[in-house]
């Protein structure tokens, strides 16, 4: 497992320069393992959100994290009751919900961007890399985590501007 992997906000040397490079241009992602709902320009995002995503995107997102939809339901602030009922009954995701999940997402593609363009993406998993990250108190949150931050589109912007920081080498 590269360092980059194992202690993404201590990010040093090439892998740092790797997404340094790669997060200039993060908004223009491609989709991310097959997650072509994601690949939408801000229009298309917001009317993806007023519609609502399946509940069914929280299973498939924890899996491709590696993370337990229970770790990633309560970084959400998603009720567990709420969020299975709506999955055993194929319902749509509310607004406020689906934008939590999106958020989700949109770091995961943001990773996977600044390493794509750095150069050989070659065996890294945004997705794994992203979940472990949340899951580590960083210095710049108090000692708090980023997933701790996740249930608010506040927070999750304050979390996507320190993973631009890596990205920069300001917060190293």
């Amino acid at each position: 497992m590269s360092n980059l992997m194992k202690k993404p906000a201590t990010v040093s040397g090439a892998a740092a320069i790797k997404i340094r490079k790669a997060g200039r241009s993060a908004a223009k992602s491609a989709p991310v393992d097959g997650s072509p709902l994601f690949n939408l320009n801000p229009q298309g995002r917001i009317a993806l959100i007023r519609q609502g995503i399946p509940a069914s995107t929280i299973t498939s997102l924890s899996s491709r994290m590696g993370m337990s939809k229970e770790i990633l339901l309560t970084s959400l602030g998603l009720s567990r009751a709420t969020i299975s009922r709506k999955e055993k009954d194929a319902l749509m995701l509310s607004s406020d919900e689906s934008e939590r999940v999106l958020g989700v997402e949109n770091l995961i593609i943001m990773v996977q961007t600044m390493v794509e363009e750095s150069g050989d993406p070659t065996g890294f998993d945004a997705a794994r890399w992203v979940s472990e990250w949340l899951t580590e108190p960083l210095p710049a949150l108090g000692g708090e985590t980023p997933a701790s931050y996740m249930d608010t589109f506040e927070g999750q912007k304050l979390v996507a501007n320190l993973l631009a920081m890596i990205q920069s080498g300001a917060y190293a």
